[in-house]
């Protein structure tokens, strides 16, 4: 081993260095890139050759190598953004995304998780990758395989039928009693108060149901629900009565007891004409108090709702793909599918922060949030994990190891020009 030996170690210097300043330069371009993952050079001494001494045999380094860029997987901070769709993992996790223009033949991964709907209702990345999930059956469970993430714009959200009315209402102690009792052909004149509510079928059809009350004997007040007979197969303009009670009340004005109790509907009374479900029936929840002050109702509500049309997405904490609907429903569409690896570092780089499995990373897990492979935030973007601040000193060492390295080779060749002039 000669001299110019130490031009070739010089040069493997100077190129294993230079491959370090591509590393910390591409770490330092993508410093703001949302999910980006930093990478670290490591570096190894090439095998070295023996040279024989009258100590014996030893080795002599032919200078370095580089081992393998190492992808640094450690957590970004996270950016609060306005977006709901706009998700940051905290965990092992990666989200995964597949390319529409392949049939979504393979799965890629990002930590990117800058999302949005599209006009087909697809949850797509910015470069148009289709983010991936489960569908879900009516109790909000996953079912069946991953499929891309979509939301049908032009949906509906089934009605619900009403099963439950609140009445908070104060009836007058001072009511001049009517012991001949209630007459639906002459309801104002055989009553002390009425109050109506809107109520809904089980087509999301809305009927009026009016509650009168009738003052009896002290302390005792008969109540029946009324709607228009024509509604449930009888003479339109009239008043049919589909259920009717007692509320008693103790001295002190407050409600003692209900006959029946818990004031309800007659069973099948709402036969609604429309062909909506025949046996719905409503439950009261009478809140009602006899106190000598004006009858009247504090509040009232009911726990049907109509028909809606889809008007807003969102992704809740736990993955869900919520549709909210114009009737004030919201509904969980589909899930969010997260995945992790046993060895993430062996990813491999495809370009637009995203990864593809090699032999290397192993199979991936998949889950759902929450499930061992990372939860998410919502409203956040996770950022760039790259240390400036670190990468700026390793700049230092690297531009020091190149120049040291330089120097070897500038150093040999004055070595070798004195050996050349030797003959002179």
């Amino acid at each position: 081993m000669g001299v110019s030996s130490s031009l070739f170690s010089g040069v493997s210097g100077l190129n294993a260095n230079g491959n370090a300043m591509s590393v910390i330069g591409n770490n330092i371009a993508n410093a703001n890139t949302v999910g980006f993952k930093s990478s670290r050079t490591v570096f190894g001494d090439l095998l070295s050759s023996q040279i024989s001494g009258s100590g014996g045999t030893s080795q002599v380094g032919r200078g370095v190598g580089l081992s393998v860029v190492d992808n640094i997987f450690s957590q970004g901070t996270f950016e609060t953004t306005e977006q709901n769709t706009d998700l940051a993992i905290e965990g092992p996790g990666f989200f995964i995304v597949s390319d529409p223009a392949t049939g979504n033949a393979s799965n890629n991964y990002t930590s990117a998780g800058a999302f949005r709907f599209d006009a087909n209702g697809f949850f797509v990345n910015p470069e148009g990758f289709n983010v991936m999930g489960y569908n879900l059956d009516t109790n909000g469970n996953t079912v069946g395989d991953l499929v891309p993430i979509r939301a049908n714009t032009q949906s509906f959200t089934q009605s619900g039928p009403t099963a439950n009315v609140t009445l908070n209402t104060n009836l007058d102690s001072d009511s001049v009693a009517i012991p001949a009792g209630f007459d639906p052909l002459n309801p104002s004149t055989t009553s002390n108060y009425a109050t109506s509510i809107r109520l809904f079928d089980s087509l999301g059809s809305t009927h009026l149901l009016t509650t009168y009350f009738t003052k009896t004997a002290d302390q005792t007040w008969s109540w029946n629900a009324v709607v228009d007979a024509g509604e449930v197969g009888g003479t339109a303009g009239t008043l049919q009565v589909v259920g009717s009670g007692v509320l008693n009340f103790d001295t002190s004005g407050n409600l003692a007891s209900l006959v029946p109790d818990p004031a309800t509907t007659t069973a099948n009374a709402l036969t609604w004409s429309n062909g909506s479900v025949q046996t719905q029936q409503i439950t009261y929840d009478m809140q009602t108090t006899q106190y000598a002050s004006p009858s009247v109702v504090v509040s009232q509500q009911q726990d049907g709702f109509g028909t809606g049309t889809l008007v807003k997405l969102n992704v809740d904490e736990f993955g869900n793909i919520i549709g909210n609907f114009s009737n004030g429903q919201p509904r969980k569409l589909m899930k969010l599918a997260l995945a992790k690896f046993t060895n993430p570092g062996a990813l491999e780089k495809i370009g637009n922060n995203m990864w593809a499995e090699s032999s290397k990373s192993g199979v991936s897990v998949i889950g759902t949030v929450g499930s061992g492979v990372g939860n998410i935030f919502t409203n956040a973007l996770e950022q760039s994990n790259v240390d400036l601040a670190q990468e700026f000193v390793k700049m230092i060492i690297t531009q020091r190891g190149f120049s040291a390295n330089s120097k070897t080779i500038t150093t040999t060749d004055e070595m070798l020009a004195e050996v050349i002039n030797l003959k002179r």
